[in-house]
């Protein structure tokens, strides 16, 4: 296969990348803490701390993991927190004590969970106290020996901590009562770590770093076993591609998407760990008042988004006076997690003066294998370019490669491939092949320049009469309906056609119809691709990211059409 792609690379970006620059994650972060060790690290609710102080509290929470604890190399924990000042903490020390991180999202019910703790077979977890009530659910059944427990304000200076913790706890959303017996606090373990001896491991590039667990959207989680050797892989490859564009030890980085979601672990934490930069945590994107009065008080130079993140921030109110204070200075604003929308794209610029860099991956990929050049002038609507070191092919249901321009299911091969699905060789060989290909599920093009387009999921194509529909092309269409505000397209049962298409819209016009938005793909979609049934709604199911959850979108349709049918 020729690598058209690297033609189109920007000036300075290599073919190849130093994949094996550090042999682990903790030599990476341990290089970086002596490099930058004055250096401010992570700033959460205006506390901070240095690389020098992040280094020693990591090294404390992986003595006390090791010696007090007793687990052992290879062992997992668990870290169930939001963006705040433990998770580096917690998921560094993890690190060094030669553990793997099972991230999980403090938002998950305890069936999903007590889930994730069964699967990965972790054997202890760390939980902010506002999510305790949910561990406790989850716990039995589970191979959890040890629960840690930290209050949000546990690493600030001790008047700030005291302050923080007591309004946390009992004021706007309580927390929750709970009772673990023998639950530990995060900050006595810390304290009695500090006074330890951190018997560190040799640890090499095939050693677990993290299971991280997919989405679940396509069907039950799956937990992507990635080494230390693919995610060093990865956080190289994007610092190859970022080239000259950041200076390590001066960059100030947005980290408003959450941190055990797999992008913004590589994309902020890893990466501008390597950098020396430093992390501003927010840890609540929703709260736009709050969000946006730490974007006016933060002088940053990077950031990372989703499209729901972006479009939400444009219409904040104070929003354009960020715009004004940070044009000019920032450097690179990349977005991920789902697709990019033009508009939104194009206002960003607008009022930013830098583009939006589009990049694409996936958990199992640890995650990134493509982005648009950082110097690219205006939105792409593209995936972007294969990563340095990293393959791309387009390939149908026979595994042959299809033509130039044509559509076919992206495959990747590269160094920061997962090593498998977490006990799983059965799914783990139905997704990557004997050469190495990941089958990534999602349908794409490549163009004569190199670029890759997304198409939509696989499982998401609906076929109509025999041909094909992508509903995320259909919901982009019909996202440009001014009067509509989001819209999630499925395909369902249809006796004439195979399949129909569904479309559910949620207006941002009172006064929007469903005939406006039938006159509205009338005018630009072909016949097949024209919805047969229109639903406003005030909702969709959504994932943490913002993307629209199919599968649940269709069962809930079904289940409606089966309530229909039963009273008619």
């Amino acid at each position: 296969m020729d690598k058209i792609w690297l033609a189109s690379y920007p000036p300075g970006v290599p073919a190849e990348a130093d994949v094996r620059a550090f042999s682990s994650l903790s030599a990476m972060f341990q290089r970086s803490c002596e490099r930058f060790a004055h250096r401010p690290a992570f700033t959460h609710m205006g506390s901070t701390l240095s690389f020098a102080e992040l280094d020693a509290l990591a090294r404390a929470f992986a003595a006390y993991l090791q010696s007090e604890l007793g687990l052992r190399r290879g062992e997992r924990l668990a870290v169930m927190l939001p963006n705040c000042l433990q998770y580096p903490v917690a998921v560094f020390g993890a690190l060094r004590a030669g553990l793997a991180v099972v991230n999980v999202n403090p938002l998950y019910t305890p069936s999903e969970v007590s889930f994730q703790l069964k699967d990965s077979g972790a054997s202890a977890i760390v939980v902010l106290e506002q999510f305790a009530h949910t561990v406790e659910q989850a716990l039995p059944d589970t191979d959890i020996r040890h629960v840690i427990v930290t209050g949000i304000g546990d690493l600030f200076a001790p008047i700030k901590r005291g302050a923080v913790n007591f309004m946390a706890r009992h004021f706007g959303k309580p927390v929750p009562t709970w009772t673990i017996p023998g639950a530990i606090s995060l900050h006595e373990a810390l304290g009695q770590g500090a006074r330890l001896t951190l018997d560190e491991p040799s640890l090499e590039a095939a050693d677990a770093a993290f299971v991280q667990y997919t989405g679940g959207t396509t069907g039950r989680p799956k937990g992507a076993e990635l080494s230390h050797g693919s995610m060093v892989a990865n956080v190289e490859q994007t610092i190859a591609w970022i080239g000259g564009s950041l200076r390590p030890g001066q960059e100030i980085v947005v980290t408003a998407l959450p941190l055990y979601h797999v992008f913004a672990l590589t994309a902020n934490l890893l990466v501008f760990t390597r950098l020396g930069g430093e992390n501003v945590l927010v840890s609540d994107p929703r709260d736009l008042h709050a969000f946006i009065k730490t974007l006016q008080h933060t002088p940053f130079t990077a950031m990372t988004g989703v499209n729901t993140m972006f479009n939400a921030l444009l219409e904040a109110e104070g929003f354009d006076d960020v715009a004004a204070a940070r044009r000019g200075s920032v450097k690179v604003v990349v977005a991920g997690g789902m697709a990019l929308q033009r508009h939104v794209a194009e206002r960003w610029q607008e009022a930013m003066g830098v583009p939006l860099i589009e990049g694409y991956g996936l958990t199992e990929a640890s995650p990134i294998i493509c982005a648009n050049r950082v110097d690219l002038p205006q939105f792409t609507g593209k995936l972007g370019l294969p990563l340095p070191s990293t393959d791309i092919a387009l390939l149908n249901d026979e595994g042959e490669e299809v033509m130039l321009g044509c559509v076919g299911e992206i495959c990747a091969r590269g160094p920061q491939l997962m090593t498998g699905y977490w006990n799983k060789p059965a799914e783990t060989a139905r997704v990557i092949n004997e050469q190495g290909w990941l089958r990534t599920g999602d349908m794409g093009r490549m163009d004569p320049s190199g670029y890759v387009e997304f198409v939509d999921r696989k499982k998401d194509i609906v076929v109509v009469s025999g041909f094909k529909a992508f509903p995320a092309e259909i919901e982009e269409v019909v996202r440009r309906h001014p009067g509509v505000k989001d819209a999630g397209v499925v395909g369902l049962p249809d006796e004439r056609t195979g399949e129909a298409i569904a479309l559910f819209v949620i207006p941002a016009d009172p006064g929007l119809t469903v005939d406006d938005i039938r006159i509205h793909c009338e005018q630009h979609l072909t016949g097949y691709k024209r919805p047969r049934r229109i639903e406003l709604r005030d909702a969709l199911p959504m994932s943490p990211l913002g993307k629209v959850l199919r599968r649940q979108l269709k069962q809930e349709a079904l289940a409606t059409t089966q309530a229909q049918q039963s009273m008619a």
